[in-house]
Formats: C-alpha cells, structure tokens, sequence
C-alpha cells in the first residue's frame, strides 16, 4: 500500500463514520413537541458550543497567511506570526470546548436528533486533531493534505449542526482571506515603482 493510501485510509473511516451519524441525523424524526425553555446551564453549554466555532474559524485562517511570511505588507506578516503562534492552541481549546458542550448535551438531550449532527461534526474534529499531531512526527506531504480536506469538510457538518452561528464564522474566516488579500495587492502596487 502506498504513503497515500496509508494517509488517507484513517480519514476515509472517520469520514464514514460521520456520513453514517449525518444520514442517521436525517433518518431519526425530529420530535415536535412544545420545546421548552431551556436551563441557563443548557444556555451556558450551547455558548460553549458556539464559541467553540469561532475558535475553529480563527484557527482555519492561519490557512490565509500560511505562504505570506514573506509578504510585502507588515500587516499581513505580523499577523500572520500572531495566527501562526495560535493555530495549535485554538485547535485544542475547541476540542475542549467542543467536548464539553457535547457530553452535557450527550447527557441532558439523548432523544435531540442534533445530537447526532453533533458525534459527526466531533468524530471529524478528533480526525482533524489527530493528523494536526501527525503533522510533524510523521514526515509525509500528505498529512498536511488531508488535514486541510478534514477542516473544510467539518464546516458542512458544523452548518448541519449549528445554523447560523457556522455560517457567520465562516463568512468571517472568508473574510479574513478577502482582507488579506486586498493588503497584499495594495502593498505590491505599493512596492512598484510609478513611470
């Protein structure tokens, strides 16, 4: 079996296993009944939940700045150092956050069909955190990859999952992209010089 194969292969099961809870997601009805007000701890844990999503953007864009260390705006290289430093702290504080937030609603909310919405956006974050460890004590170019591919196919699950919240923070990590890229285009018009 090739490198590649060996990479993917552990991707392609997590990715199973939560196409499997999201088809289950859809399959269990939801139940109709008179919702009621939640506890303010149940309000506390969704917060965390939504937090968690945010920290998850903020830590995607480090993809932004990645090839911009050398960049002809300040702005952007500074930046992109302070995203750099904090890709792998935010990455592990929203798998706490997101750890929480689902045992609490594992607990209070079994018979919630979001709840499985929920396992299959987690079953991906332990895939994505799993070969961000990987990523330097195992030298193949395709962990990076598959890295990459497991972050951006958590955000279907996470719209799934979240609604509104999902889509507001990655709007905002599009955004960030969008910035980056104006600074950087209006640096190297900067940089020319005029004839």
């Amino acid at each position: 079996m090739s490198k590649k194969m060996k990479t993917w292969l552990p991707a392609v099961i997590f990715l199973a296993a939560a196409a499997a809870l999201v088809v289950v997601y859809f399959v269990i009805p939801e139940h109709r009944e008179m919702r009621r007000r939640e506890n303010d701890l149940g309000d506390i844990f969704t917060t965390l939940g939504t937090i968690a999503i945010y920290l998850a953007a903020g830590s995607f864009s480090w993809l932004w700045f990645k090839r911009k260390q050398k960049s002809a705006s300040m702005l952007v290289r500074k930046v992109g150092k302070l995203f750099h430093a904090s890709h792998k702290p935010l990455g592990w504080v929203t798998l706490i956050l997101v750890a929480v937030h689902g045992t609490y609603f594992l607990l209070t909310k079994l018979d919630d069909h979001k709840i499985y919405s929920g396992l299959a956006g987690f079953v991906l974050l332990a895939a994505i955190v799993g070969y961000g460890l990987s990523i330097h004590k195992v030298r193949n170019k395709w962990i990076r990859a598959v890295h990459r591919t497991l972050g951006l196919l958590w955000v279907p699950v996470l719209w799934l999952h979240a609604g509104g919240s999902a889509i507001i923070a990655v709007l905002a990590a599009l955004a960030v992209g969008g910035a980056v890229y104006m600074l950087e285009k209006r640096a190297r018009e900067a940089e020319q010089p005029t004839s």
